[in-house]
């Protein structure tokens, strides 16, 4: 089955800036916020807006089947359906709830192989969309994106989350965090992983890495950073699980490398100027 893809971009980004606008207005009220783990937390905002958005994608697309974070599958059932969407309603719910504007809307295209065809990411608070199409490049608000020339690590600004069950799992990416802390410029987390990859993608970051995450969290901005000229892997530097969120790296190309070092090596990596 074929699709335009730019058509399908013009709806996901139709979509994404409506549910932007969603959330800026939820943001001036008192939000409520429930549980879904002892420190991830869900609003009623996330779920007006995967409504507002899985409604939209199918009614434009009956045949597809949609992927969202809190409603689970909607649309035709995967097994039979050639295209799958995957659609973040708010990523970054704990800044939004606390009332921090750094948070986005996310949606992508996948085949039925799982790999992303088109990616949108939207930060309403700065009125910024990130998009991406396969083979035709990245954009902010329509200009071209590349990744940035930092190729010492030493001198880039790194960004990355932490997992939800962090309190109880050692393998919580703290040790590497440090490990990072001693030998990059700059290591910060913003809260928002789909924001992490575009901003890679845009070169305001030089890399990104995280684990144990979902799919609906990083597909659009992992093409980003493609489109962008950027590369991804898993931790062993291989494509295995990129895309479901398992384990991710992204980043300019040049620092790829000594990432991965840093990451399987952690404190017996090389200090700055050893790479």
């Amino acid at each position: 089955m074929t699709l335009d893809l730019n058509a399908a971009l013009a709806v996901a980004d139709d979509l994404a800036h409506r549910a932007g606008a969603l959330l800026l207005e939820a943001l001036q009220h008192p939000r409520h916020i429930s549980f879904k783990g002892a420190i991830n937390l869900v609003t009623e905002t996330d779920r007006q807006s995967e409504a507002l958005i899985v409604g939209g994608l199918c009614e434009a697309f009956p045949d597809h089947h949609i992927v969202g974070e809190e409603g689970g599958g909607a649309g035709a059932p995967r097994e039979s359906a050639s295209f799958r969407w995957y659609v973040d309603p708010l990523d970054g719910t704990t800044n939004f709830a606390h009332g921090i504007p750094i948070f986005s809307v996310s949606i992508a295209l996948a085949g039925p192989d799982d790999q992303p065809l088109l990616g949108v990411v939207y930060d309403p608070t700065r009125n910024e969309c990130f998009r991406a199409v396969r083979g035709q490049g990245a954009t902010l608000n329509g200009q071209p994106l590349h990744v940035s020339d930092i190729s010492d690590l030493s001198q880039a600004a790194l960004v990355t989350g932490f997992p939800y069950d962090r309190w109880t799992n050692p393998d919580n990416n703290i040790d590497t965090f440090v490990s990072f802390l001693m030998r990059a410029q700059a290591v910060g987390r913003m809260g928002s992983a789909a924001l992490n990859l575009c901003y890679v993608a845009a070169g305001r970051f030089d890399a990104y890495w995280e684990r144990r995450i979902n799919p609906w969290d990083v597909m659009a901005g992992l093409l980003c950073v493609q489109e962008a000229g950027g590369r991804i892997s898993n931790f062993q530097g291989q494509p295995d699980g990129v895309f479901q969120g398992r384990e991710v790296v992204a980043s300019n190309g040049l620092i790829h490398k000594q990432m991965l070092s840093v990451i399987v090596r952690g404190d017996a990596a090389p200090r700055p100027g050893k790479f």
